[in-house]
């Protein structure tokens, strides 16, 4: 008994530790500490599925998603095996935004709605506020998924994006009005937040601006300056839309100081990229250059080359509206290498029509350039000549992307016809069917020489009928079936015993079984059992693949592609092109309500 005594100690003082450096932002570390203390094991149920909540909530925030899923599923088995419904409510609730992050939209909403109404059920106001607060989430990041590839510009959305995003400012607004109750002040500010970016999605940038400054407000309550930095650029974005440049650039520059205060770089390059363009949309050229030879710098050192060639090519529109063609077909050039590296098919297409242009602009050939590393050199916020040609001024360089798509295949070597493409597997296809055909099982020719090549399908089954029915080993055939796939049944059912960290003991085995005697469990116990594991087959998928290239310091691809429609009219009122992506994105309020776990329980 001493012993057991110690081995209990020891593994809630491992995970209180593992608590406490979570806690510190020490995930790594905290992982490792209730790993032991799974490792030790406890018989005590309710201490186990809080390790099992904690691990997965440490998980997800190493982005380590598949483990993450293991212990949520883990902590919900337990909690509904000993019959907890708030454990079961947490546990669900930690379920679905860990199936949100993997884009699994349709499990992580039946998950939360299950939060949502065990927290109902049992009276819980707070976990009733986040299990509608994670309701919201869910609904943002489906509709958000949802705009991917949507030509439409802001407020002319499809129905059912509409209708998803609208169902996000539901879920928010009551969430909001619940925490206005508890008196959740913190709560409050990411409710305002999120509302903001929701109605920003919506095409309602009023509206949008009304709930980002109640954010602002409330991040300035509570001296987080993180959540500030997120509403001054979500500010500025929304600001963007209504065409008040000059407030926007206010906001940005709040944003790059609270930033470069955070010592957070990737931030700081969004902050600068958003404040080129804000420039150039102003047409204070100049100062465009600045933050986008800052953004480059910035993308340099942390060796993003995706954000280093989309400030290539701002910087290049830039100094084709000053007029300096030479300084554009540099940064230019660089672009078109950059996009070949990591495989930018459009983006190489745009940039080599650029760099004909601008050549064709300047007289020059491909043989009359020196290399793009040795043309220039950049210094600071200001690139160094190395060669000083005067030139006439041109007409100003404006092409867009979708010029690029839409142009004749004809004109670029990189292009290939579709026809011919077809036309090669055509080919391909006739010379391998010989090959498939060898890899195929003949069946016997009849010797009547009837149905010659095969037996008719109807006849083969009529036959396996008629001799499962006229044989006397049929039922011993059934029976050995019957066995075989009971055991396969049985692969998919796991026992409480083999949850990792569990002590059985005759106390808790009793407690598990619902009996006065534990050393036979009942059916219902089984029946329960199998009905909580009917998920661990999700547990053979694999994790989607990862997205293309991103840009770390470059805002999501996924918004600007919006801004730059709703600009599209003024940019070509300005005779400047800017790229596909303008603005900063909206920042959401991305901390789920994860549930607590050691110390609550």
């Amino acid at each position: 008994m001493p012993c057991v005594c110690r081995m209990e100690a020891s593994c809630l003082e491992l995970a209180l530790e593992g608590e406490r450096l979570c806690k510190a932002g020490d995930f790594k570390g905290g992982t490792a500490f209730f790993e032991a203390a799974v490792q030790v094991g406890t018989e005590d149920l309710k201490t186990l599925s809080a390790i099992y909540s904690q691990l997965g909530n440490a998980y997800f925030y190493l982005k380590e998603y598949g483990k993450a899923l293991e212990y949520h599923r883990h902590d919900l088995t337990l909690a509904r095996t000993i019959g907890d419904r708030i454990g079961e409510g947490k546990a669900s609730g930690n379920l679905g935004n860990t199936l949100k992050v993997l884009g699994r939209y349709d499990e992580a909403v039946v998950c939360c709605q299950r939060h949502l109404d065990i927290s109902q059920e049992q009276g819980d106001k707070v976990g009733e506020a986040r299990a509608l607060y994670n309701m919201g989430n869910m609904f943002h990041a489906k509709g958000k998924q949802q705009l991917w590839g949507i030509s439409q510009d802001p407020g002319e959305l499809p129905p059912d994006v509409r209708d998803t995003l609208q169902r996000a400012t539901s879920f928010y607004e009551m969430n909001l009005s619940l925490v206005k109750e508890l008196g959740d002040r913190a709560a409050q500010g990411r409710a305002f937040g999120n509302l903001g970016n929701t109605h920003y999605l919506l095409g309602n940038f009023v509206e949008a601006i009304k709930f980002h400054r109640e954010r602002l407000s409330i991040a300035k309550e509570f001296g987080d300056k993180a959540a500030e930095r997120r509403a001054y650029s979500n500010l500025g974005n929304a600001l963007i839309f209504l065409g008040q440049f000059n407030a926007a650039t206010e906001y940005y520059r709040n944003t790059l100081q609270l930033s470069r205060q955070l010592k957070d770089q990737v931030m700081e390059a969004q902050a600068c990229y958003s404040l080129g363009n804000t420039y150039t949309l102003l047409q204070e050229y100049e100062r465009a250059i600045d933050y986008h030879l800052k953004h480059l710098l910035i993308a340099q050192e942390l060796n993003d080359r995706v954000g280093e060639g989309r400030a290539c090519w701002s910087l290049g529109n830039a100094y084709v509206s000053l007029g300096n063609h030479r300084q554009a077909l540099h940064y230019t050039r660089k672009h078109l290498d950059i996009s070949r590296e990591i495989g930018d098919r459009n983006g190489e297409l745009t940039a080599r029509m650029n760099v004909e242009e601008l050549m064709e602009a300047l007289g020059v050939k491909e043989g009359d350039l020196s290399p793009v590393e040795s043309e220039f050199e950049v210094q600071g916020a200001r690139p160094k000549f190395t060669k000083k040609n005067s030139m006439d001024s041109v007409d100003l360089w404006k092409y867009s992307s979708e010029k690029v798509l839409t142009c004749s295949t004809s004109n670029w070597k990189l292009a290939r016809d579709a026809s011919d493409e077809d036309c090669f597997f055509d080919l391909l296809s006739k010379f391998q069917s010989s090959r498939m055909d060898d890899q195929r099982c003949q069946l016997d020719e009849p010797s009547n020489g009837e149905n010659a090549g095969g037996a008719d399908r109807n006849t083969i089954n009529d036959m396996i009928d008629a001799s499962l029915l006229t044989s006397p080993q049929t039922e011993e055939l059934f029976d050995l079936i019957a066995s075989s796939q009971s055991r396969r049944l049985d692969d998919q059912r796991v026992s409480v015993s083999n949850l990792p960290g569990l002590r059985i003991t005759h106390n808790n085995l009793g407690h598990l079984c619902g009996e006065s005697d534990p050393q036979e469990p009942s059916d219902d116990f089984f029946n329960m059992l199998i009905k909580c594991q009917s998920s661990r087959i999700d547990d053979q998928r694999c994790s989607p693949p990862e997205g293309g290239p991103r840009a770390p310091t470059v805002p999501d691809e996924d918004f600007f592609s919006l801004i730059q429609r709703v600009q599209a009219k003024r940019m070509d009122e300005q005779r400047v092109q800017l790229p596909s992506d303008e603005q900063e994105t909206d920042e959401d309020e991305d901390e789920d309500e994860r549930e607590p776990g050691v110390t609550d329980s």
